[in-house]
């Protein structure tokens, strides 16, 4: 190939990343306007806007190795989005701040860096060789999967610090003294919010009680769902499809609809105040979730391995237990996750059927630390980041269940 043809449909790597990572840098600029608008932040609401219509400005006169200006406006548009970030900065200096102006100033690094570099100023003046082309087909070629790699990873950490950000303001709560919600994020810590709730009897009987009603609702649960399941899966009954189609059309209506019938046959069996009142709310609740999700596994679950255990001699009852089962094995880790969290997370039911704070669930505890006549932030924040660790721990341990047993089940299938 000559030199004119390799031109006509090369474009340095550089380039085409810094176009796409432009891309990504309005539209999450252009969602972090909702920021500046609910902080009231006139000052960083013009900034934002104009730092989007720069980045706009920079995506569409990018250097195309035709014309040497685009070039030059594309380097002087780059300054122009490091000095709005560093001027934007200037107004507010904050660790959420600088992740905010990130999106300007580190678009405009890369383009100041990468467009003054030798090889894309040679091909913007249209003074690059056959051999420099060739070069830089091979480093487009060498360099393209590590770049969007790098690329993907960048834009993904950020938009994580959107989740991380509430976890993050929560705990410079529950480790500032005092209890007021605002101030700067690191500006003083203490321990004494930890201390208090850990040191207390109130917050370990509040524990109790959810893991004890956590961990009922999920045995009971499993035991109604995995059998039920089953036999929707490998069994034509009178009433099947209708009794699912049941189970599908309970979860279109809000739960605060069955409030008051729960209470009522609550009440009337003398199970308020009591953890078995609890379990069965739930796990009548969680059920057809639960059923559904796991009769999708056991019809993935091929019917030639039950036909195959019946000639060597097995019964419908050790078919279910030691083939059926263990291929489950997945399934069920996930039935039961989802089981333990609904009964973990749950304030509706537990408000209700709970008038006795020594029968509080987490939740509902947590809801009576904020109240109208005093508001104890500090030791709710504390005692909000306690409550999380246990599902942290759960969805660690269950992440390496699920592969051990879905490994475990493909060898013994």
């Amino acid at each position: 190939m000559n030199r004119e043809s390799i031109r006509w449909w090369y474009t340095p790597l550089e380039v085409s990343t810094l176009r796409s990572w432009l891309v990504a840098a309005i539209v999450f600029n252009s969602l972090l306007l909702t920021v500046d608008w609910l902080r009231d932040d006139v000052f960083g609401l013009k900034m934002g806007l104009i730092g989007i219509s720069t980045l706009y400005l920079l995506m569409r006169i990018l250097p195309d190795g035709k014309k040497k200006i685009k070039r030059d406006a594309s380097i002087i548009v780059s300054g122009g989005l490091v000095a709005l970030g560093i001027l934007s900065l200037l107004d507010s200096f904050s660790l959420f701040d600088i992740w905010l102006e990130s999106w300007l100033i580190i678009p405009g690094f890369l383009g100041l860096y990468w467009l003054s570099s030798p090889h894309i100023t040679r091909w913007s003046k249209d003074n690059d060789s056959l051999q420099s082309l060739e070069a830089g087909l091979s480093r487009n070629a060498n360099r393209k999967g590590s770049m969007s790699r790098v690329g993907k990873h960048v834009i993904l950490l950020h938009f994580s610090a959107v989740v991380l950000l509430p976890v993050i303001w929560i705990l410079d709560v529950a480790i500032s003294p005092g209890n007021a919600l605002g101030g700067e994020i690191g500006d003083a810590f203490t321990g004494e919010h930890f201390s208090t709730i850990l040191g207390g009897e109130t917050f370990w009987t509040w524990f109790g009680n959810s893991l004890i009603v956590s961990l009922g609702t999920t045995l009971m649960g499993l035991l109604l769902a995995v059998p039920a399941a089953y036999a929707f899966s490998r069994f034509k009954f009178t009433g099947r499809d209708v009794s699912m189609f049941s189970f599908l059309l309970v979860q279109m209506f809000p739960g605060i609809i069955i409030l008051v019938p729960y209470f009522m046959v609550m009440k009337s069996l003398g199970l308020l105040n009591s953890h078995l009142g609890l379990i069965l709310a739930y796990s009548v609740t969680a059920l057809p979730l639960c059923v559904w999700m796991l009769k999708g596994f056991f019809d993935t679950v091929p019917r030639e391995l039950e036909e195959a255990a019946m000639l060597d001699g097995c019964n419908r009852f050790e078919i279910f237990t030691r083939i059926i089962l263990p291929l489950s094995l997945p399934a069920i880790a996930v039935t039961a996750l989802f089981s333990f969290l609904a009964a973990w997370n749950e304030f509706l039911l537990a408000l209700t059927f709970n008038t006795s704070n020594d029968m509080y669930t987490l939740p509902v505890g947590l809801a009576s630390m904020v109240s109208n006549t005093g508001q104890a932030w500090g030791e709710f924040a504390a005692a909000s980041l306690l409550v999380s660790i246990p599902v942290v721990l759960l969805f660690i341990l269950f992440q390496r269940f699920l592969i051990e047993g879905l490994s475990a089940g493909g060898v013994k299938g």
